[in-house]
């Protein structure tokens, strides 16, 4: 489920590139802004560096969820991404609420204020040109990677960006003599910057609670699985999703004839065909079913008798007749209430039993006469068959 040593280099790459631009960006706004009359500017560039921290907390968030998975988190470590999306996101509506919070405050403040001047506009408008540069680098190495957590970030960075736009439009609307403009525009943009907060940490939220795929996402997974021949159907299928990858748990219903290994191999093969026609699956859970167990009360099988009860009574039945009589296989196919019974024995000791007087259907009335002594007043036994299997 971790990602590739040139992915995580490209997500180190870009956060540290924006980390970079953050800092030059936050330190001359404030500077600028400083000195050239523009208490906006001044803000944007405290914002610049909140940026800033939020870089360096998503390179460190990363760096431990790109880590392979160990004894403490065998799933693997993405959910420190997820978590750290939720933070981010958390952030970017704290940050919302005190742009809101200071632009109303600005519109009803009648304070004269210092005219800002011609550097200003400058430094926003070089501002909004970079920012957006790092949200679409960010955005599209975000996507291309998996990351929500570096998609969060982009979005941060659009943030910059859009207040920035604020600063300009503002800066710009003050030496124009509009003063309320640069609040009405600020106002406008912090619910924007609220509400892909709100929509980033929910997304992660419901991740980390494991709430299912989408729909149509299971169906395809679905259909993925019935296209492999032998398997009757899939049932019991739960799914969730861990950073950028899919967790998959689903029963598998294959013919209760064949055997454990060959149930096995159809769900191997079914894994294997979804690993190859989905790069967003990590892990896969299957379980192998011979009936569906979604449909029916499983609770009488689990008084079905086992192995051992069942071949010892036949055992003891056939040794009666011929001593030393051994298996050549026993197979049982349990139903949801029955069992079915197949008896191989060994070419030499059919012939035993037959010399001794007795056919296969009257061995097989004495196996199940022997079986309803032994468990009586249950129904527990289906057909029985009995036939020879090889020579010694």
């Amino acid at each position: 489920m971790s990602r590739s040593s040139e992915q995580q280099h490209a997500v180190q790459r870009v956060t540290i590139i924006g980390a970079i631009l953050d800092c030059l960006l936050g330190f001359s706004k404030i500077i600028i802004g400083h000195l050239s009359h523009s208490a906006g500017l001044v803000a944007d560039g405290i914002h610049s560096l909140s940026d800033l921290l939020t870089d360096l907390m998503v390179i460190v968030i990363l760096k431990f969820s790109g880590d392979e998975p160990d004894e403490e988190h065998p799933w693997g470590h993405a959910h420190f991404e997820t978590l750290g999306t939720v933070l981010l996101g958390s952030i970017l509506i704290a940050i919302a609420g005190a742009m809101i919070y200071d632009s109303t405050l600005s519109l009803f403040d009648s304070s004269e204020l210092l005219i800002p001047e011609w550097p200003t506009l400058l430094v926003a408008a070089v501002s909004v040109a970079a920012k957006e540069w790092i949200f679409r680098y960010t955005l599209k190495v975000g996507k291309d990677t998996g990351s929500d957590l570096l998609v969060a970030n982009a979005w941060h960075s659009r943030t910059d960006a859009l207040s920035s736009i604020v600063v300009f439009v503002g800066i710009a609307g003050t030496m124009a003599g509009i003063t309320w403009l640069d609040a009405i525009a600020a106002i406008i943009v912090a619910f924007i910057v609220g509400k892909i907060g709100w929509d980033l940490s929910w997304d992660s939220i419901k991740q980390l609670v494991g709430t299912s795929l989408p729909e149509e996402d299971i169906k395809r997974y679905q259909d993925i699985v019935m296209s492999i021949q032998g398997i009757i159907s899939v049932h019991s299928f739960k799914s969730r999703a861990m950073g950028s990858k899919s967790i998959l748990e689903l029963h598998i219903q294959v013919g209760s004839d064949i055997s454990a290994s060959e149930g096995h191999h159809l769900g191997d093969l079914a894994c294997y065909k979804l690993h190859e026609e989905c790069d967003d699956i990590g892990h896969i859970i299957y379980h192998i079913d011979t009936y569906n167990d979604e449909k029916i009360d499983p609770t009488p099988s689990y008084e079905l008798p086992l192995r051992s009860d069942i071949s010892g009574v036949i055992l003891s039945t056939l040794d009666t007749i011929y001593p030393g009589i051994e298996f050549y296989r026993l197979t049982l196919h349990y139903q949801p209430q029955t069992i079915d019974i197949e008896i191989l024995l060994y070419e030499t000791d059919i012939l035993k039993l037959q010399a001794a007087g007795y056919s296969n259907e009257q061995l097989i009335e004495l196996v199940t006469a022997q079986l309803e002594q032994r468990f009586p007043d249950k129904n527990y036994f289906g057909s029985i068959y009995l036939a020879a299997g090889c020579a010694k």
